[in-house]
Parts: C-alpha cells; sequence; structure tokens
C-alpha cells in the first residue's frame, strides 16, 4: 500500500512565522497526517514542490545526500532544517524518467536549499516523529510540462520505489486559488472557488480522471500552486484503486488550503491510457471546430515544421483574407501554455493571408522565448489568429477595456503590445503593465497609450 498526501504549505501556519494567524483547522489536519506518517515509519518521504527548481521543460529531482533551510524570508531564521536525501532513490527516478523520454535530472542546482513548499510539511513531520535521524527525502519540482508529463513523473517514481524495495510515502504539497477575494495576493477572479470546488469535489468522489482533466485555462486564472503536484501524486499511485479523502479546506486571506490523504487499495487498470485518450478527444474537438484563419494557420506551421517552407497558396482561400491588409498575431499554445506568438501590430504583407502565413512560420521558429516548434509536438498544439484593427491613440487607462481592447504603449523608439481578453490578464493595470515590461520601459517613464480592437479566429 502506498499513501499520499495533498498538504498546503502557507508560512502562516508555523508557530512564530504567523503570530497568531496559524489557520488551526489546517493545523490540525497537518498534525493528523504527521501522525499516520509516523505509524507507516517509511524509509522515505517524496515531497513534490512547486517552489523548487523549476524549468519549463525539465523536471528537477534534487541531487545529493543533504539540504538545508530556514525561515529566514518569513522573518524566523532560527526556524531551520537539515535533513539527509535518498540519493539513491532520486538517481534512480531520473533514470526511469530519462529512459521513458522525461526530461528530469539533477541539474539547476547549486546550492541545496530548502524551499516553503517543502519546509512546511517538514516543520509538522518534525513533531511527530524524529525524521532528521530516520526520515529521508527526496525534492521534486514541477514544470511547464503537460500533466501527463506530470502523472507519468509520478508511476516513475511508484517504480523507482518498487525496485529499490523501499517504504515510501509521497506528498504533494501546494496551495489552492490565490485568488479567492479581492484581498488575496492576486485579487479575485471568479475561477478561484470554481477550481477549489472542483479539486475538493473530485478527492471526495474519487474522480481522479477527471481531476487530472482540468482545463490548463482554469488553472492559469485560479492562480493556483497545487494542482500538477496532485498529478505527480496520482501517478505514482497509478494501477491501483485510490481512497481519497479531504481532510480539510478553509480560504483565509483569499488563498484556498486543501487538506487531503490518499491511498491505494487493490489493483486496477493503469489510468494513463484513458488520460492520453481524454487529452486527444479535446485536442480533436478543437480542430474540429477550427475556422479557416485557425485553420490555415495550423496547416501552415505543420508544413514548415515538416519541410522548412511556408505553405502553398490554395485555390481555396477566403476572399476576405486576400482583400484586406491587417496587422495579424499568430499563437500557439501546447497543453494550454503558450508555445509561440509573434505579430504585426500593422500590416506587413499583401494581405492577411500572407501575414498569417508569414507570422505562423516566425512563432514557430523565432520567438525568443522559446525554441523551434519540433515535429513530435505538432499534434500537441492549439492555434489562434488575432486580426487587428488600426491602433487609436488614447488619453489615459480611462479609454481601456481589458476585455474589448488590446494596449500599444511607446517611449520613444520602444514600444510593447498585449492583445486583449487574455486568460489571467483581468485588469486594465495588469494590461499596462505587462505591456511596459515587454517593452522595457519602466512604469515612472513617460509613455503614450493606444488601443485596438481584434477580432480573434480559433
Amino acid at each position: 500500500m502506498i499513501k499520499g498526501y495533498l498538504v498546503p504549505h502557507p508560512p502562516l501556519i508555523v508557530p512564530g512565522v504567523g503570530k497568531g494567524n496559524e489557520i488551526p483547522d489546517t493545523r490540525r489536519a497537518y498534525e493528523q497526517i504527521a501522525a499516520e506518517i509516523a505509524n507507516v515509519n517509511p524509509d522515505t518521504a517524496v515531497v513534490i514542490s512547486p517552489h523548487g527548481v523549476m524549468y519549463s521543460d525539465y523536471f528537477h529531482i534534487a541531487p545529493g545526500e543533504s539540504a538545508a533551510g530556514d525561515f529566514g524570508s518569513f522573518g524566523q531564521k532560527q526556524i531551520k532544517f537539515s535533513i539527509n536525501c535518498d540519493a539513491e532513490f532520486a538517481t534512480l527516478i531520473s533514470a526511469l524518467a530519462q529512459k521513458k523520454g522525461l526530461p528530469a535530472g539533477p541539474l539547476g542546482e547549486k546550492k541545496p536549499a530548502l524551499d516553503h513548499g517543502v519546509m512546511v510539511p517538514l516543520y509538522f513531520f518534525s513533531r511527530a516523529f524524529f525524521f532528521v535521524t530516520k526520515l529521508k527525502i527526496i525534492r521534486v519540482s514541477l514544470s511547464g510540462l503537460s500533466a501527463i508529463s506530470h502523472y507519468r513523473l509520478g508511476m516513475c517514481i511508484a517504480e523507482a520505489g518498487k525496485l529499490l524495495g523501499r517504504k515510501f510515502v509521497i506528498v504533494a504539497s501546494g496551495d489552492m486559488s490565490h485568488r479567492l477575494s479581492a484581498e488575496g495576493p492576486y485579487g479575485f477572479a471568479a475561477e478561484g472557488s470554481e477550481f477549489d470546488k472542483l479539486m475538493r469535489d473530485c478527492i471526495e468522489n474519487g474522480q481522479m480522471q477527471k481531476l487530472i482533466g482540468t482545463d490548463p485555462a482554469l488553472c492559469e486564472n485560479a492562480a493556483e500552486c497545487g494542482f500538477k503536484s496532485i498529478v505527480v501524486m496520482a501517478g505514482a499511485l497509478d494501477g491501483y484503486e485510490i481512497n481519497s479523502k479531504v481532510l480539510c479546506y478553509e480560504g483565509p486571506y483569499g488563498v484556498g488550503y486543501l487538506t487531503a490523504s490518499f491511498e491505494t487499495a487493490g489493483k486496477t487498470e493503469s489510468m494513463l491510457p484513458a488520460l492520453i485518450a481524454d487529452k486527444n478527444a479535446k485536442t480533436d474537438a478543437i480542430r474540429e471546430a477550427e475556422d479557416e484563419y485557425a485553420r490555415l494557420a495550423r496547416l501552415n506551421v505543420e508544413h514548415f515544421v515538416r519541410t522548412g517552407a511556408k505553405l502553398s497558396r490554395s485555390k481555396k482561400i477566403p476572399q476576405a483574407m486576400l482583400n484586406t491588409r491587417a496587422g495579424v498575431f499568430v499563437s500557439i499554445k501546447k497543453d494550454g501554455a503558450l508555445r509561440g506568438c509573434i505579430g504585426t501590430i500593422s500590416p506587413m504583407q499583401s494581405n492577411v493571408y500572407e501575414e498569417i502565413l508569414e507570422n505562423g512560420v516566425s512563432a514557430a521558429s523565432r520567438d525568443p522565448r522559446f525554441g523551434p516548434i519540433e515535429e513530435s509536438e505538432l499534434d500537441n498544439l492549439i492555434y489562434s489568429v488575432d486580426v487587428l484593427s488600426p491602433a487609436e491613440p488614447i488619453r489615459s487607462k480611462a479609454e481601456l477595456d481589458v476585455k474589448r481592447y488590446g494596449v500599444i504603449v511607446r517611449c520613444g523608439r520602444r514600444s510593447g503590445l498585449l492583445l486583449p481578453a487574455l486568460d489571467g490578464v483581468d485588469t486594465v493595470e495588469e494590461q499596462i503593465s505587462i505591456a511596459l515590461k515587454k517593452a522595457g520601459i519602466a512604469s515612472d517613464e513617460k509613455y503614450t497609450l493606444e488601443r485596438f480592437e481584434v477580432i480573434r479566429h480559433k
């Protein structure tokens, strides 16, 4: 039997840090979990944290025989930890992941330092048993890769534990939405409570397949940090029936804290094929609903990645594309995350058709934030095309609407643009701030504003 636990990691829950705001119900749930782990008496605890070394395309598995950390960042440097690590277990996880095509390993950590996503759970574990001398720890970080990749990493953790004969528990460290109220860290968003309710219901009802299939846009808009930790833990329990139970949920300070327990029961079929089938079905449904603009962008990128050339002109091109000149942005997403986006504010080609072809190639191969798209990725990409109206100058941000208008900021030769109606951008202030950062313009510099509308094609 394998046991897993979902735990939040607010530093406020630690006495001395919280100073009277220690979130008592969550503390009691933590103490229950710590007592359960002490009763299991495991060799190793695998802790999944969203606050360790993190990459967009690589899982960091912390190396070394030991690590240390303290709560100095939260005003309590005297609360500190020094742990022993299960280096053999960690090394085998990395090797199995790489063998299965998952990019994972020890790269990136210069000094083995514990983050608060690890230290908060360890604070409570240490109160139940002498983990410093007995329990070894493995620290696993999340990545920008898909939920299915995180699930497969969890499967590698379980396989490594079995091969080594380790008795281990897996701890998914992560908070729920940070947008439950206007006073929260990221303000209020309706998706916050929607996400938290979905997580609670799926865990309480044992609907792990539904949980893992959560829309990435909902996760992003909820500003959560626990979803992928849960998915890794679920992967470690793959092939078994899972008994899951919500121990506590509360949302003080605008952040959701969910504590839950999981344990394996009888063996069953792996969930991985069903997860892949669900993902493929969702992608197929999106592609079946593509309009002519999004379809053109996709076919062009696929042709370019495979041949190195833009798509040849078809005889079935809509006249609206050929008869119109406009700025165009082509956006490409993979597993809900941006994979490339390049566009033009004003038209640079003879018509919208050519604009889509040129900017699609640029989005796939010249976006400086990402490497060129590879052929193996093509089946997982989703496209949208924004056709821009001419920009018009405005006098103040009062003339903006984050859902209706995109914004252009200018200062001398520097300029930055942000499209309207983007996931996770809910206020004009956020919109302007992001555009300024893209342009390299400081917020206290004198800049001008322009707005534009778009027709978004998906």
